[in-house]
C-alpha cells in the first residue's frame, strides 16, 4: 500500500515536472517570437517615424551628421504651411469624392457578377468567367489611348466620372476572388433558402454576404489604396486645378519645394494619412480575409 501511495505521488510529481518544463519551454519560445516580431516591425516602422520627424524639424537640420532621430525643437508650423501652399482640403475634397464612389462601385459591381457566375447556372457562365480570368492578363496600359478618346467624345474631359464610371464595370481581381468565396459556401444554403421563398437578392445580401465579410473588406482596402493612389487618371483627365486630386497636388508641391524637405515630408505625411486610418480599422476584418483570400484561390 505504502509503495503504491510512494509511486503514485512521484509519478504526479513528474508529471508536474514535466508540465512546468513545457510551460517554460513555451514561454520562452513565444518570448523570442515576439521579440522578433518586433524587431521586423520596427524595420518597417522606421521609415514613417523618421518622415514625421522630418516633418517636425527646421530644413537646415534635416542633414544633419550624426542626425537627431527627434528633433530638438518641434516645429509645428510646417504643416499649415504645407497645408495652404498645396490646397490641402480641396485636393482633398476631390479625392474622397471620387474615392468613395469608387469604392462602393467596385463592391456593388465584383459583387454582383461573382454571385451570378457562382451560384446561378446559365449558358456560357465557364465563357464569362474564363473571359475575366483572362482579361487580368492584359497590361492595364493598353486601354489608355481608345477609353481617353471615349471619353473625351463624351466631354467627361475635367470632370470626375472617368475615375468613378469604370469602377461600377467590375474589376476583374476582385470578381476572381470574390467568385471564389461563393464557391466555397455549400449550396444547401441557397437550397434552404429558396424553400422558404427566398429570391436571389435575398439570397445574396441576407445570407451570403455576410459570409464573406472578410473578403469584402479586404477588397474595400485593396479598392481605397488603388483609388486614392491613382495618378494617371487624374493626370489624363483632370487639366484644372481646382480639380486635381491629392496623388497630383503632391506632385506637384513636390516640384515647388523639393529643397523643402521639412514641407515636402508634412505634405507626405497628410497625403497617406486616410490610408493608414482606413487600414487600422478595417485590420481586423484584413487579416482574416487574407487567410481566406488564400484558401479560396487555391480552390
Amino acid at each position: 500500500m505504502s509503495g503504491t501511495f510512494i509511486n503514485d505521488r512521484t509519478g504526479r510529481a513528474g508529471d508536474w515536472m514535466h508540465y512546468s518544463s513545457a510551460k517554460r519551454h513555451n514561454a520562452i519560445y513565444l518570448s523570442l517570437r515576439y521579440i522578433v516580431l518586433c524587431a521586423f516591425a520596427t524595420t518597417m516602422l522606421l521609415p514613417l517615424i523618421w518622415m514625421f520627424t522630418m516633418s517636425l524639424k527646421n530644413n537646415d537640420t534635416i542633414f544633419m551628421l550624426p542626425p537627431d532621430i527627434f528633433p530638438k525643437e518641434f516645429v509645428w508650423n510646417n504643416y499649415p504651411i504645407a497645408i495652404n501652399q498645396m490646397k490641402f482640403f480641396q485636393s482633398f475634397i476631390n479625392t474622397i469624392r471620387i474615392t468613395i464612389f469608387a469604392v462602393i462601385g467596385q463592391l456593388l459591381s465584383c459583387t454582383l457578377v461573382s454571385y451570378a457566375i457562382a451560384r446561378i447556372r446559365f449558358p456560357g457562365r465557364k465563357i464569362w468567367f474564363y473571359a475575366i480570368v483572362g482579361s487580368m492578363m492584359l497590361p492595364g496600359m493598353i486601354g489608355t489611348i481608345p477609353i481617353f478618346m471615349f471619353f473625351s467624345n463624351l466631354g467627361w474631359v475635367n470632370t470626375f466620372w472617368p475615375m468613378i464610371v469604370p469602377a461600377y464595370l467590375g474589376a476583374p481581381f476582385y470578381t476572381f476572388l470574390l467568385r471564389q468565396n461563393f464557391m466555397g459556401i455549400p449550396r444547401s444554403f441557397d437550397e434552404a433558402a429558396r424553400i422558404d421563398g427566398a429570391n436571389h437578392p435575398s439570397i445574396l445580401f441576407r445570407i451570403l454576404l455576410p459570409m464573406v465579410k472578410p473578403a469584402l473588406m479586404v477588397i474595400t482596402i485593396m479598392a481605397f489604396q488603388s483609388s486614392w493612389n491613382d495618378y494617371l487618371s487624374p493626370l489624363l483627365y483632370l487639366h484644372k486645378q481646382e480639380l486635381w486630386t491629392l496623388s497630383i497636388a503632391i506632385r506637384q508641391f513636390s516640384g515647388m519645394y523639393a529643397v523643402s524637405w521639412n514641407l515636402f515630408m508634412a505634405a507626405d505625411l497628410l497625403y497617406i494619412a486616410p490610408i493608414i486610418i482606413v487600414f487600422l480599422l478595417l485590420q481586423r476584418y484584413f487579416m482574416s480575409g487574407l487567410g481566406s483570400l488564400n484558401q479560396a484561390a487555391l480552390k
